[in-house]
């Protein structure tokens, strides 16, 4: 079986890597956007679309069974779309609101995300459904996969970004961008006992189980 796993930059490597430990049989395709067109945050998503389907459509005319996307902005963005271009499966990668409204005790909740998914439908959809009944922060996280993807990120500015939610009482930090999975240790340490952490690899992994009947 073959598995592709589609984001703008670097982060989407770690859902990747995750894949290849609970599916050491699976050959696992991990492609990303152009420097140049990163970060997608900036960048509308019509102009987004012209970007992902050539990319998809790559990992397409390599005979992958299913695509990750494993990217929040294009999946809260244009996943609808996406789905209606290609036949191979899609699974896409969103805010953990639902889980994280079930997990809290405070009732307050800090995603970490990208202004487009913040602003996003799909992510007021999230809200409104899964997250009324809790207080939903949104550390300003807008530099993040930039300062990620160029190793310049540092505990100063995690801390900085985020001990503001941790000290109004968020119980649960959803890292809504896969870049953010590469300080997610970092976070871990600086919430302590305070806050759990969410990121989607395990629901990922288990989805791909489930769509290639491996469960």
């Amino acid at each position: 079986m073959k598995i592709g796993v589609f984001d703008s930059g670097i982060g989407g490597l770690s859902v990747a890597k995750a894949i290849e430990s609970a599916l050491p049989d699976a050959e696992v395709l991990f492609v990303h956007d152009t420097p140049g067109h990163f970060p997608y945050a900036t960048k509308s998503p019509d102009e987004i679309y012209g970007y992902v389907v050539p990319i998809i459509q790559g990992l397409v005319d390599q005979k992958c069974d299913v695509i990750v996307v494993a990217c929040n902005t294009v999946s809260t963005t244009l996943i609808d779309r996406l789905r209606s271009a290609f036949k191979t499966p899609l699974i896409a990668l969103e805010p953990m609101v639902k889980p994280a409204a079930a997990l809290t005790k405070s009732g307050v909740i800090a995603v970490c995300a990208t202004p487009t998914t913040l602003t996003s439908k799909r992510y007021a959809w999230l809200k409104n459904t899964y997250g009324s009944s809790a207080t939903i922060l949104e550390p300003d996280c807008a530099d993040w996969s930039q300062l990620i993807e160029h190793s310049a990120m540092n505990d100063q500015k995690i801390r900085e970004d985020i001990e503001p939610a941790l000290a109004q009482g968020a119980d649960v930090i959803v890292l809504g961008c896969t870049h953010y999975h590469w300080i997610e240790d970092k976070i871990r340490l600086l919430a302590g006992d305070r806050a759990v952490v969410l990121q989607p690899e395990v629901p990922v992994i288990a989805e791909l189980k489930r769509l290639l009947g491996l469960n």
